[in-house]
């Protein structure tokens, strides 16, 4: 048999990495929901339980280069961040829902999404960003559906919870973006419709990032899609795949709402990879990958180009959900100032 070379080895454990950011084992099947095992509520006075404050040191602070700065101390505007799911379960993981206090799935929380995700925002907003007792992974493809929706209904109460401690306690009556990602856009959807859509705090909302989950043309009642790059009060969602791939059960007659992060429209126009400003991979300290990936909205979904760095020719997932906002990571960053500019002015 042929060896494969170390430098081949690392390549392809890099490159999985980039993808996976580690990624857990498989977790072995769930019992049904059991109230007794359901971890303690969090307590949003105790700094600990959230992810990112701008009071304290945290990975949302960080920025790929050093060009681009942290500018939070003097943020005229609010990012109420809620991260993706980060709670995978491991084999010995029995819970339904991630313990508020878990070390291994706060340091994930942290060195991935806060890192990856919610640094793209600090130059615009201080940066809030809750811990939760997230649904295990396993819930998104349970067919224990009552299990599934009572996991995650807990996930929405400490979001809830989490809001209204920050509304209380540090918002102040500043201009609030919303952004999230997968689960966290789950509940992120959610929130927005009680507390955004329709009411009073609407006014307050600069634009609403929600990406990585179906966004249906009737989302909300009374906050419309973005339709340009400088439109405010508004929600933008997308979920990237490669170039000419469906995920399982797709419709092609869906109403789903996709922005194009490249020109900021919901049409199909498409933009080459010649407009992407900047992504950002695995390693954040590296810096930006330019001109990484295009974008085109197609059908419900946006769709990439397959990209090209040393190693991916290992890449075979056509699926690049975890890559949704990291591809984009400078033209999200920039069109997040050009909204707060325009909301403002």
């Amino acid at each position: 048999m042929k060896k494969v070379s170390p430098t081949i080895k690392n390549i392809i454990w890099i490159v999985l990495a980039i993808f996976l950011f580690q990624f857990c084992t498989a977790p072995k099947a769930l019992s049904s929901f059991n109230e007794q095992q359901i971890p303690a509520i969090p307590d949003y006075a105790d700094s600990d339980n959230w992810a990112a404050l701008p009071t304290k040191k945290d990975n949302a602070d960080r920025t790929p280069t050093n060009n681009l700065k942290d500018k939070q101390a003097t943020a005229e505007v609010d990012v109420f961040f809620l991260h993706p799911t980060t709670y995978f379960g491991e084999r010995n993981d029995i819970n339904w829902n991630a313990a508020i206090d878990d070390p291994k799935v706060n340091k994930q929380t942290d060195e991935t999404t806060i890192l990856h995700q919610a640094s793209i925002f600090n130059s615009v907003g201080k940066i809030y960003a809750p811990r939760y007792r997230q649904g295990v992974l396993k819930a998104f493809y349970s067919e224990d559906k009552v299990s599934s929706k009572r996991a995650f209904d807990i996930a929405y109460n400490d979001i809830k919870s989490s809001f209204e401690y920050y509304l209380e306690h540090y918002n102040n009556d500043r201009p609030i973006i919303i952004a999230a990602h997968s689960q966290g856009t789950l509940h992120a959807g959610n929130l927005v419709r009680e507390f955004f859509d329709g009411k009073e705090l609407q006014d307050k909302l600069v634009v609403a990032y929600l990406v990585g989950m179906p966004a249906p043309s009737d989302y909300f009642k009374t906050i419309p899609p973005c339709k340009k790059a400088a439109d405010v009060g508004c929600f933008c969602s997308w979920r990237t795949y490669q170039k000419g791939h469906y995920p399982n059960n797709h419709n092609e007659e869906n109403n789903f709402i996709v922005t194009n992060p490249l020109t900021w429209t919901i049409d199909d126009t498409y933009a080459s990879k010649d407009m992407n400003e900047g992504a950002v991979l695995r390693n954040f300290d590296k810096g930006f990958y330019d001109e990484l990936v295009d974008a085109q909205v197609h059908n419900g979904l946006l769709w990439a180009t397959k990209p090209k760095f040393p190693g991916s020719v290992f890449i075979r997932m056509k699926n690049y959900h975890i890559a949704d906002f990291n591809f984009y990571y400078l033209n999200v960053r920039k069109n997040a100032e050009e909204r707060v500019e325009s909301y403002l002015r």
